[in-house]
């Protein structure tokens, strides 16, 4: 069974930085895309980045561009998501998930790993808080 377990949350002040680490397990993961939403209370689950296994094409959504990096150790199986220049408003749980999308996978243009409906697994969450 595919687990994915998240580390590196914490609080940080406004405009420091963090990197979370989603590391999975359970699975051959050779063609899967991978994901990082977040919620916060409040709000609906929002796309933040998303990868593809071999760490070739990225997809970010607005509020993460210019500022957060998504990147990937594919022999490891651990995504990371370097979170930084952090603003109060980046305050939420923070979810890896993942999805099997088999070997002919073909994605481009912005909804690319962002729709969480489509992901197959999900990690626990790492809160995020930022202060001022």
């Amino acid at each position: 069974q595919v687990q994915l377990v998240e580390s590196g949350g914490g609080q940080v002040q406004a405009g420091g930085s963090l990197r979370l680490s989603c590391a999975a397990s359970g699975g051959t993961f050779r063609n899967f895309a991978m994901g990082w939403f977040r919620q916060a209370p409040g709000k609906e689950r929002e796309f933040v980045a998303g990868i593809n296994w071999s760490g070739s094409t990225t997809n970010y959504g607005d509020s993460a561009k210019g500022r957060f990096i998504v990147s990937i150790d594919s022999p490891k199986s651990t995504v990371y998501l370097h979170l930084n220049t952090l603003k109060p408003e980046d305050t939420a749980v923070y979810y890896c998930a993942a999805d099997d999308v088999g070997p002919n996978y073909y994605c481009s243009g912005s909804t690319c790993y962002a729709v969480d409906s489509q992901y197959d697994y999900w990690g626990q969450g790492a809160q995020v808080t930022v202060s001022s």
